[in-house]
């Protein structure tokens, strides 16, 4: 019988543990390139005072109209997911659970700031048509056959899925885009920064282009590390320490990665970088802010202690 050492032990352990970021999907960048264009990250949000946060990117004539017809389920993912199709025609990918509300949030502070982000809308009572027993969400369903708390993100026509990108291998790395987009997963808690988490989206049309984005950003708004009981929980948001240490040329920022590979996502940020993006931000009004959280469910009084916090951390950008 053949012996194997300890260390193919550990590096086959490690494997299981850690598998190697980017490997779930994959694209060539010179056939995307060919076909949808340049890549793009951030785009100069010149109307960033008067963006409406409450419908987000999609705006209110995307919004999603019942009644909806069940396609499909979708195993995927940690949390509960099914596709429908509204009364359009249009397809809309349905997540249940506790990223619902924060995922819903969150997407509209990026996009506030200039960043792609998916068009999610939070219904907290969708009736599904040909609904069928669930593998996964069943507790989200009431007997009635109606779902509780649903994010509906939008499948658009004009847009096909390329693959994913890595944080550390991008078009963008070292630019000042680059690290904003690092100090919004900060400003937001995100903890589940793993590359698959990103996605490539083909854009056709007048302006052919590759939008990089960060396509899930639901494990935001609650604890500074990985913990699935606090997502989108305003307690743990605003007690958790989020500015980890700084220097004259650099900030880190306090958020435990899930990721053992991309643990340094929030860190080293260049303070000027930092500073940038806070200075950016602060072009929102306190109406706006609350208005993400107001879209994504939350009650008033939550919606408003959420957007305070979002201020502080604004404020605190600013002071670097």
């Amino acid at each position: 019988m053949h012996r194997i050492s300890k260390t193919v032990v550990l590096s086959l352990a490690l494997a299981i543990a850690f598998p190697v970021p980017g490997t779930k999907a994959k694209t060539n960048p010179k056939k995307a390139q060919v076909a949808a264009g340049p890549p793009v990250l951030w785009r100069e949000p010149a109307d960033i005072a008067t963006r409406n946060l409450y419908y987000g990117p999609g705006g209110k004539a995307h919004e999603p109209h019942g009644p909806f017809t069940f396609e499909k389920e979708d195993a995927n993912g940690t949390n509960p997911k099914f596709d429908v199709v509204d009364a359009d025609g249009v397809k809309w990918r349905v997540k249940l659970g506790d990223e619902a509300r924060p995922e819903t949030a969150a997407s509209r502070l990026i996009w506030a700031a200039g960043y792609f982000a998916n068009e999610d809308y939070f219904v907290p009572v969708l009736r599904v048509r040909n609904l069928p027993r669930l593998h996964r969400g069943r507790q989200f369903v009431l007997p009635d056959g109606t779902v509780r708390n649903a994010r509906l993100k939008r499948h658009s026509k004009g847009e096909a899925k390329l693959g994913i990108w890595k944080w550390d291998d991008n078009p963008f790395k070292d630019t000042r885009e680059w690290y904003g987009l690092r100090v919004m997963m900060a400003v937001i808690s995100n903890w589940d920064l793993k590359d698959v988490n990103n996605s490539i989206y083909a854009v056709k049309g007048d302006r052919a282009e590759q939008r990089y984005m960060v396509s899930d950003v639901g494990a935001s708004l609650g604890a500074n590390a990985f913990n699935y009981g606090l997502r989108g929980n305003l307690k743990a948001y605003s007690r958790s320490k989020w500015i980890g240490g700084t220097s004259p040329e650099y900030v880190d920022f306090a958020i435990a990665n899930w990721s053992a590979f991309n643990h340094w996502i929030t860190r080293r940020i260049p303070v000027e970088d930092a500073r940038w993006i806070g200075n950016l931000l602060a072009k929102l009004s306190p109406d706006q802010i609350r208005d993400a959280f107001l879209a994504a469910g939350y009650s008033p009084q939550d919606a408003e202690g959420f957007a305070q916090v979002v201020q502080r951390r604004i404020a605190d950008l600013r002071k670097l």
